[in-house]
């Protein structure tokens, strides 16, 4: 029998380490360590069913390397126990941050007509057997809409459920990629397609990209505000409610929903569609960058330059073990929005999440989906008290 440890057993165990302790300095190993702990961090079951896999006995033989292998797969699948211990925490932590700035009584304050008013049993089956964010049927996506006039940056998707409600409310998420690359359709899926199959209006958008940041701004922001001046426009087509609209974004986006949530109507980023109305009910930042983007700063690039009382309610949710973008700006942005805004601003950290927690079933991510379905309940309910 071998005692040589096989370089995958090492390399498993070093990703389930950097889930549970990231390295933090330097950038470029912090970046490092949230790749390699991306995985298991939010997948723990998937990689505990690889520990088991490669530690089957083959008729008379031992897995490869025998024992030593065996040890070092121990330890990796303690490391997955306090990786699923954290993630299980994420629930309560959201209930506590959302009491906080909603009040203790916030559910029941909730009109019971509104789905989002109740708890919901997490869909282990889900996240055990099936945790990648796989469209339902009870959902359709109708791709590559144009909202503007530059190609593909300017092209949207809707998510809505197959019945066509009307007067649905509208959830529009941008994606991250540091404003220099992704697209649509990347980050929270599985948000998107839970909140269509429950009847919202779901819309998934690019938007300008750029050499770096500060060379793209502020067009990246003029095109979320076309967003959500196209849903204003032609989202009654697709059963949306124009007035009802929440923003959501992950990293970058989460940048640009506190500067759109923050400039409602603000003619100098909507050059062309001044008059448009470019306000939104509520704001969700998942993991989000919000300070400057470098450049001249004339106007400012970060939210924290346009903070007052008439910001909307807003939800900021950000991991503890953030090394791509650590939690302080995320708790400044928090904090400053308190003491400004008349709303409630929501802000809770996971512990143990990395960067990027949205991109599939995992524990974490479907606890951050209930909180957003009862805030957004929430924010309903009290729109619709104020109207009345």
């Amino acid at each position: 029998m071998s005692s040589t440890v096989p370089i995958g057993a090492i390399c498993f165990l070093w990703c389930v380490v950097m889930a549970v302790a990231p390295i933090r300095r330097p950038r470029s190993l912090a970046v490092f360590s949230w790749i390699c702990g991306a995985i298991p961090n939010e997948l723990p079951f998937v990689a505990l069913f690889v520990v088991i896999v490669s530690n089957v006995p083959i008729g008379s033989r031992f897995p490869p390397g025998g024992w030593a292998a065996l040890a070092v797969n121990v330890v990796a699948v303690v490391g997955l126990v306090v990786i699923v211990a954290r993630a299980a925490c994420a629930g309560r932590r959201l209930d506590r941050a959302l009491d906080d700035a909603l009040g203790e009584g916030w559910r029941a304050a909730i009109d019971p007509a509104l789905d989002g008013a109740r708890r919901r049993h997490l869909p282990w089956l889900q996240i055990l057997l099936m945790p990648w964010p796989i469209r339902g049927r009870d959902v359709e996506r109708v791709a590559n809409i144009s909202y503007g006039d530059n190609g593909t940056s300017n092209l949207l998707d809707v998510y809505r459920n197959r019945w066509h409600p009307t007067g649905a409310p509208v959830l529009v998420h941008l994606h991250g990629g540091r404003f220099r690359w992704g697209r649509k359709s990347r980050e929270s899926r599985a948000l998107l397609h839970r909140l269509a199959s429950r009847g919202w209006t779901c819309v998934s958008a690019n938007y300008h990209l750029s050499r770096t940041p500060a060379a793209g701004f502020p067009e990246h922001l003029v095109d979320v505000k076309r967003v959500i001046a196209w849903v204003r426009r032609d989202g009654g087509d697709f059963g949306a409610d124009p007035d009802t609209i929440f923003l959501s974004g992950s990293s970058a986006g989460a940048h640009l929903t506190a500067m759109a949530a923050l400039t409602a109507n603000d003619a100098r980023f909507q050059p062309g569609f001044e008059a448009a109305d470019t306000s939104i009910a509520a704001g969700i930042g998942l993991y989000g960058y919000y300070g400057e983007l470098g450049g001249d700063e004339r106007p400012p690039s970060t939210p924290l330059a346009y903070l007052g009382s008439d910001a909307p309610p807003f939800f900021v949710v950000h991991g503890a073990n953030d090394t791509y973008t650590p939690v302080e700006g995320a708790r400044v942005l928090a904090e400053r929005m308190r003491a400004s805004s008349s709303s409630p601003v929501v802000y809770a950290v996971l512990p143990g999440a990395q960067h990027s927690f949205d991109l599939f079933h995992s524990i974490r991510f479907e606890s951050v989906i209930d909180a957003i379905e009862g805030f957004g309940a929430w924010v309903r309910t009290r729109r619709g008290a104020t109207a009345n």
